[in-house]
């Protein structure tokens, strides 16, 4: 037997064993990934008035008003996460939380790429990976985007 069917082989067995992980990883992702976001939002919400004095003060987002990127962050935190925990328009809904991602990121730069603020930032990376695998791979079979598919004539 030569070196490249072995490798070939190995690998055909390889992927046979894991096969069965794409779907609950996907799910896993999702969940966490969600979990994450709604946590923020729904701490926002529930203390508006420090939500939009840290807007006003503390993040700096570009273009919005402080009140109106408060709005429209904490939207972004409380929708997207639920779209994508029921994987319902997955793709979309990981494509937006990673625009909210990137922009909580631009807007706390002046502190997150300090010194000391590594684990933090490191932290927004993990979600970007996250929803990245979400946004190539799409939600995996657990998810209203595939029942849906399934549905389809």
């Amino acid at each position: 037997m030569s070196i490249a069917t072995t490798v070939d082989t190995a690998n055909g067995i390889a992927e046979r064993a894991t096969a069965w992980l794409a779907t609950p990883l996907l799910f896993a992702f999702r969940w966490y990934v969600a979990w994450q976001f709604l946590k923020s939002g729904w701490l926002k919400v529930s203390d508006w008035d420090s939500t939009l004095y840290l807007f006003q003060e503390e993040y700096h987002v570009p273009l919005l008003p402080p009140d109106l990127a408060a709005v429209a962050g904490t939207t972004g935190e409380l929708v997207f996460p639920a779209l994508v925990v029921v994987g319902l328009l997955s793709r979309f809904a990981a494509l937006g939380l990673s625009a909210v991602n990137v922009m909580a990121v631009v807007s706390y730069a002046h502190v997150l790429l300090s010194d000391g603020y590594e684990a933090a930032l490191g932290q927004h990376y993990l979600w970007g990976t996250l929803l990245l695998v979400l946004i190539v791979f799409g939600p995996g079979r657990w998810s209203l985007d595939a029942w849906r598919e399934g549905r389809r004539p």
